[in-house]
């Protein structure tokens, strides 16, 4: 579905990832654990094409995306739930939805030749709580309900492949459980999953495979329990 060859990313002047290598199949969970500033978000944001990659490839599909604008990216099916949120806080959360709603149309017709019968159904049926919010401006959600519109907003796409950047971050225990269940039901939809996440724990809880990524370069690639015992790895999650 997704494979990163050997991608080496700036900010700026600053070289932040060093030939970074990952691959995501189809119908699977692949989270990308390291500690903050670790290269993870880089990672992300390069795959949507938000950072220039000055080498490497960014294969999707069989196609090269590493010289195409987000917005192509976007047309050929990666839905992106970003660490900040990115909901547009003086727009309902509605019309949050709609801006994702009209691209995913223009996906489906691309993919599939044919109009798609009801995109907000697999969104609500992801977050159930999203549809009592959608007169509510994003100016007035709670940190977890961001998330939870962040993540319907990437669904609306009817995406291939979805992006999740930090989604659990600074969510109660709770919480987090319920995204865990909507990750799930995300994958049993046949929609495959790249996460960045700080905490191992909830990698292991949830991933199919791991990847450990330290000052911008791949330090370990396995099964999640296997990381856990991984001395290497514990460590620079701690820093």
């Amino acid at each position: 579905m997704l494979e990163l060859k050997a991608i080496d990313t700036y900010r700026g002047p600053a070289h932040i990832l060093y030939g970074v290598s990952l691959r995501v199949d189809k119908q699977e969970v692949v989270c990308l654990v390291g500690r903050n500033g670790a290269g993870k978000t880089t990672t992300i944001e390069s795959i949507m094409g938000f950072l220039p990659v000055r080498s490497g490839q960014i294969i999707f599909g069989d196609e090269d995306l590493k010289n195409l604008p987000p917005h192509e990216r976007a047309r050929r099916g990666i839905g992106y739930s970003p660490e900040d949120c990115g909901v547009f806080p003086e727009l309902t959360v509605g019309e949050n939805l709609m801006i994702s709603r009209w691209l995913g149309d223009e996906v489906a017709r691309r993919r599939d030749g044919k109009e798609r019968p009801n995109p907000e159904a697999q969104a609500f049926d992801i977050f159930p709580e999203v549809q009592g919010l959608l007169h509510r401006q994003g100016l007035h959600l709670s940190g977890g309900q961001r998330k939870m519109v962040a993540v319907a907003r990437a669904m609306m796409l009817s995406p291939r492949l979805l992006l999740l950047d930090e989604a659990f971050e600074g969510l109660a225990p709770v919480v987090v459980n319920r995204f865990i269940e909507a990750v799930m039901k995300i994958k049993a939809m046949g929609i495959s999953i790249l996460m960045a996440e700080s905490h191992l724990g909830a990698a292991t809880r949830i991933g199919d495979r791991l990847y450990a990524i330290d000052r911008g370069e791949i330090i370990f690639h396995g099964p999640p329990k296997e990381a856990l015992a991984d001395e290497k790895v514990v460590k620079a999650l701690r820093g």
